[in-house]
């Protein structure tokens, strides 16, 4: 395992992280393994093993466990270098009346006395675009204004919501949904690459829906002793700079897994076949 091989990345321009970090989610929503201690032992392994960024959201949680207070339990007082980035998506009409109330409880829940970076989450699991994020990405601009907040981003948006967010305030990352089996976000990830943007797909895996175990990426795989999983990681680290990777999970042999492909180096003949592959 290599972490300093996969690379870092300046987000916000002050906060050195490293391209493959951490995503909470599934150590309380989706696990396989809905255990605190088993919870905490993954978050303590992967800073361990050089992790320095991880995402979590106040609504990653299931029953007793909450990804926010697993994070503070495991990590708790904080490394100078680690980077939380957290979610809050308000639903309704008031959804901008509630920005301030939930982003204080997210401090609250992770004992912190501000956040490094959130995202502002628009709409639900179907395409991205078609409503104004305006109102609600101002109230996020008047608390990172007040210092609460470090740096903006905004998640599952298209390009004319990240254009409209970029008016408003700067934006330091963009979280939407992007893997090896689907690239249809490529407009907003050219526009990241461009002004220097930190681009942070969500589902890198393809959170369940997508199968990692094609011809292609198998072949792919032997070749370099890997995963496929480990190819899709590698993959998305390759397509661009700015891109970081989240991987999460609740086991600890996935983590060192998925920590290990920051290691693993594409050759242009890999890149090429699996870009040929998708044309397809």
């Amino acid at each position: 395992m290599n972490m300093i091989a996969g690379g870092t990345f300046l987000l916000g321009e002050d906060l050195r992280v490293s391209r493959l970090g951490f995503g909470a989610m599934r150590l309380a929503l989706g696990g396989s393994i809905r255990d605190p201690e088993t919870a905490v032992a993954v978050l303590r392994r992967a800073v361990e093993l050089g992790v320095n960024h991880i995402d979590t959201a106040g609504t990653y949680g299931f029953g007793d466990l909450h990804a926010h207070e697993l994070i503070r339990q495991a990590l708790s007082p904080y490394p100078a270098d680690l980077v939380i980035a957290t979610k809050v998506s308000p639903p309704g009409e008031a959804a901008a009346a509630q920005l301030r109330g939930l982003v204080e409880q997210d401090l609250r829940r992770l004992g912190l006395d501000h956040l490094d970076v959130v995202y502002l989450r628009v709409g639900g699991m179907g395409k991205a675009g078609g409503e104004s994020l305006g109102e609600r990405f101002t109230v996020l601009a008047d608390l990172r204004r007040e210092g609460l907040i470090r740096h903006l981003g905004v998640s599952h948006v298209d390009a004319t919501q990240l254009a409209e967010a970029r008016s408003i305030a700067p934006v330091a990352a963009v979280q939407n949904q992007f893997h090896i089996h689907d690239r249809s976000d490529a407009e907003v990830l050219a526009r990241c690459e461009q002004d220097g943007i930190a681009y942070v797909p969500y589902f890198p895996l393809g959170g369940g829906r997508a199968r990692l175990d094609t011809a292609l990426l198998t072949r792919v795989a032997t070749r370099h002793q890997a995963t496929p999983a480990q190819v899709a990681l590698a993959w998305l680290l390759a397509t661009s700079p700015v891109t970081l990777a989240i991987p999460g999970t609740s086991s600890l042999d996935h983590l060192t897994d998925n920590i290990a492909a920051a290691g693993l180096r594409l050759t242009s003949d890999d890149l090429a076949e699996l870009s040929e592959q998708h044309a397809a």
